[in-house]
């Protein structure tokens, strides 16, 4: 097998040109190349390289798609043929250097999320099992009720399931420090001030159960409980006041002072300024996107599943992290990934379709390795080695499919209680509740198999119904 890997990265070697490769590295999925001219690059030969499903090149990276395991076997032979490596963070670092506008916005929120996504994907899945678990109708199934919990149960099991949103704001405050280039332990502790419960609760103030503190009598102060806004605007805020305050502060004073300063002021503006406003502001973005989503007929949920895909080609996808956190810290349910997850299913059917068809044991060999990939959420060897490598119609029958299940979603006004879960995993977002799961379950199946239908009768391509020997 080392052979074989020595060949994928020699004849990759050969295309791209030892001199043309200032620098390579790799992630999950992709090798990753930084060339001083992708445009020399023969990429259909890099295509028919054995094991390559597709390229792209994106903010002075020349991607090449591997998938899981086989990128790190070539990328260990490249490192013994003399190419120059990096770490992923170097190469990270100056993809960020290239990215402008709108993509480095999308890039930093996530880099903020990112790191957070797992646990509240961890805390949607205790949600999930508390649902199954503390349900009379499952229990009645083995002749039990939820009388045989003691009533201290409950309570404990809701650590397990509430903290995570009840700190949110911390850890996102934490995370943008980080991102920013401030201490992260700084902004977490200034996270935790935000949603003191020596402050009045967000929620309780916007329900009438409880009253701002009124600072000079005009004020009005409360917790952050749930502003995703406001914690990533601290954090950006807070971390340049720390550098600047790091510059000029004496040595010895900048251990204690320099801490001391960054929270007073921050606390200060969040509580007093503008943290009250952006609070406000983000639960009205959240009721607009809710209203967009929930459009008569469906079609806000099929507007959301065919746009879905572009964002990820486009590598915009990230700013739907940002509504799906406030979506779940303001309404505990995240309805914009249930509908964005129906791209998911419809890659599948397109798989199965190419893999039904094709002729070509190598096109097979690709196609299910990005079977395999999407199947647990990699969905960049279908995007790049399958819809738009086969002149676009297979995207497009995508597109449909994904818009139609997420309109069949949005009608019968399915929503997870979670986010960061894709395709095969997603299911555990719903065990929440029965009707949820089932529906999900049956809609993302008829996703499958319309994709499959559409794609088999009208985008196949030619090429790929010729043998290979032929």
């Amino acid at each position: 097998m080392t052979e074989k890997y020595r060949k994928i990265a020699s004849d990759i070697l050969e295309i791209v040109g030892r001199d043309n490769i200032i620098s390579a590295t790799h992630c999950a999925t992709r090798l990753r190349l930084v060339v001083k001219d992708h445009e020399t690059i023969d990429t259909k030969a890099i295509e028919k390289v054995d094991e390559v499903k597709g390229t792209f090149f994106n903010s002075g990276q020349y991607q090449i798609i591997l998938g899981g395991g086989i990128v790190n076997k070539v990328f260990e032979e490249l490192e013994t043929m003399s190419i120059a490596t990096v770490a992923k963070s170097e190469q990270d670092a100056y993809v960020k250097s290239q990215e402008k506008g709108i993509r480095a916005i999308m890039r930093t929120m996530g880099d903020i999320f990112v790191p957070i996504v797992p646990v509240i994907a961890a805390t949607g899945l205790f949600l999930g099992l508390k649902g199954v678990i503390f349900n009379d109708n499952i229990l009645g199934l083995i002749g039990l009720s939820t009388e045989i919990f003691p009533p201290y149960l409950n309570q404990l099991v809701s650590v397990l399931t509430d903290t995570a949103f009840a700190f949110l704001p911390a850890l996102i405050t934490m995370s943008a420090f980080r991102v920013f280039g401030g201490t992260p332990m700084i902004g977490l502790v200034l996270g935790l001030m935000f949603v003191s419960p020596s402050l009045p609760n967000a929620y309780a103030v916007a329900s009438g159960d409880a009253e701002a503190i009124q600072v000079f009598g005009v004020i009005p102060v409360m917790g952050a409980q749930g502003s995703v806004l406001t914690a990533i605007l601290a954090g950006f805020l807070g971390s340049k006041l720390e550098r600047k305050l790091r510059k000029i502060m004496p040595n010895s004073l900048d251990l204690i002072l320099t801490p001391f300063v960054t929270i007073l002021v921050m606390l200060v503006v969040v509580l007093m300024g503008f943290g009250p406003i952006v609070h406000w502001l983000e639960i009205g973005i959240v009721n607009l996107t809710e209203f967009l989503m929930n459009l008569p007929f469906g079609l806000g949920g099929f507007f959301v599943g065919a746009t879905y895909p572009l964002t990820v080609i486009a590598g915009l996808h990230h700013m739907y992290v940002l509504i799906e956190t406030s979506l779940l810290a303001n309404t505990g349910f995240n309805q914009l990934i249930t509908l964005c997850a129906m791209y998911g299913f419809a890659n599948l059917g397109s798989c199965l379709a190419f893999y039904r068809s094709a002729k070509s044991s190598k096109v097979k060999q690709t196609v299910m390795g990005a079977f395999m990939s999407q199947l647990f959420g990699i969905s960049e060897p279908v995007l790049f080695g399958l819809h738009l490598r086969y002149h676009l119609k297979p995207l497009y029958m995508m597109l449909l499919s994904s818009g139609l299940g997420a309109a069949l979603l949005s009608l019968f006004q399915i929503r997870s209680n979670s986010y960061g879960l894709a395709v095969l995993p997603s299911y555990l977002m719903y065990i929440y509740d029965n009707y949820q799961l089932v529906v999900y379950f049956l809609v993302s199946i008829f996703t499958v198999g319309l994709c499959f239908t559409l794609t088999k009768m009208f985008a196949i391509p030619q090429e790929i119904l010729i043998d290979d020997e032929a």
